[in-house]
């Protein structure tokens, strides 16, 4: 399969989960994620950007008055994270576009979000990279996801699952995206791993130079 098959594949799934994800996710967000969205986005500053922002999670948990823009690929999770802003009077800009190839000038924005997307991205490290280059210097990075767990038993499972949900949803369990936000010279402000070590935070620094 190809990369526009399987991006086009992988594209379409999401778009047919987007009317049931909150609902389908609601017994993670409660029990492995619960904290870790204002965690992260009481932290977003100045010019935001939210990579893959899904259905809007996020949105009720950034300060008033930030300048936000979110980015998503599926035109049906967009739609309900439009939908999500509009009940809560929130202002935000909303736009289709891949993670892999952000639509925006280098050194836009001085904060940079994903929760929970990276481990569903295709070439995570090239989103991760994006990120970067969007990202001004000394700009914060603010990423969460499941990750590979800390605990060798919860490893093999996790290997086991890929097998599975890799080739079916694009989706990895065995992933460390802190991997590459330090081989990028990142300077790590505050880090969190939580049940099991499933469950990572970051805060990290873009070098001012």
């Amino acid at each position: 399969m190809g990369d526009r098959e399987r991006d086009k594949r992988l594209r379409q799934y999401w778009d047919k989960q987007a009317d049931t994800y909150d609902r389908r996710t609601t017994w993670a967000e409660r029990r492995l994620f619960a904290g870790t969205r204002p965690w992260l986005c009481r932290r977003a500053t100045g010019d935001t950007l939210e990579v893959a922002i899904g259905t809007g999670l996020n949105l009720e948990h950034y300060p008033i008055g930030l300048s936000l823009t979110g980015i998503e690929w599926s035109p049906a999770m967009l739609a309900v994270a439009r939908a999500r802003a509009h009940r809560l009077h929130r202002e935000v800009t909303l736009r289709d576009g891949d993670a892999r190839d952000l639509p925006f000038r280098a050194a836009q924005f001085d904060t940079v979000v994903s929760t929970f997307a990276l481990c569903s991205i295709p070439d995570a490290d090239q989103a991760l990279a994006e990120m970067a280059r969007v990202l001004r210097p000394g700009g914060l990075l603010l990423l969460a996801d499941h990750v590979e767990s800390s605990v060798l038993p919860v490893r093999v499972l996790q290997r086991l699952v890929d097998v599975v949900t890799v080739p079916t949803q694009g989706e990895r369990y065995c992933h460390r995206p802190l991997r590459a936000v330090l081989a990028m010279g990142f300077a790590l402000e505050a880090h969190e791993r939580l049940h099991l070590g499933v469950v990572e935070r970051i805060a990290a620094r873009r070098p001012a130079i």
